[in-house]
């Protein structure tokens, strides 16, 4: 008779607990890579659009950003399509909202100018990644901290190439992220 013993059965368990956990880590990094680099591509084009257009540079970014939201919502609708996974949750428009109502009141009574509404957006977006990365992953800490830390730099030292920078940095940075996050 050769049973299982609890030693061997808590050893199962645990190995069957990891592969459930590389999994769910491995999902979520599959849609946040495909997000990464969407929203990679349109940030590059905000930047260098308010670079060569700064009279436009308002409107280029409310662009940026419905065209990335919308991307976003399309991106999770194929993936749930693809994979099964379940409905659509309402919170996550909200949550959007509130993000981007305390985003912009922060601007607002901060009364920002452009160069640093430039810095301000990139790492308020890098602080919920660095945040998110303490539960679902090590690359969202990265990311997240990788972008803030050259933006900040940016900010000091890039002078009238601000832009550009944050162009390379931030655009180029998601893009990269989102590439690494696909990796394996």
């Amino acid at each position: 008779m050769s049973g299982v013993d609890a030693r061997q059965a808590a050893q199962a368990l645990s190995e069957i607990d990891a592969i459930v956990r590389r999994v769910r880590q491995s999902r979520i990094y599959d849609i946040a890579s495909l997000m990464l680099i969407q929203w990679g591509g349109l940030v590059v084009a905000g930047y260098l659009g308010g670079y060569f257009w700064p009279r436009a540079a308002g409107w280029l970014w409310v662009a940026v950003n419905a065209v990335g939201v919308a991307g976003s919502f399309a991106i999770g609708a194929v993936v749930r399509r693809r994979t099964g996974a379940g409905a659509f949750d309402p919170r996550v428009p909200l949550a959007l909202l509130l993000f981007f109502a305390f985003g912009y009141l922060t601007c607002v009574f901060g009364a920002f100018g452009p160069r640093e509404l430039g810095a301000f957006w990139p790492i308020y977006f890098m602080l919920v990644y660095t945040i998110a990365g303490l539960w679902v992953g090590s690359a969202f800490v990265a990311i997240g901290l990788g972008i803030t830390a050259l933006t900040l730099l940016g900010y000091v030292f890039a002078g009238v190439w601000f832009e550009p920078w944050m162009a390379v940095v931030n655009g180029g940075g998601l893009v990269l992220g989102g590439l690494w996050m696909r990796r394996d």
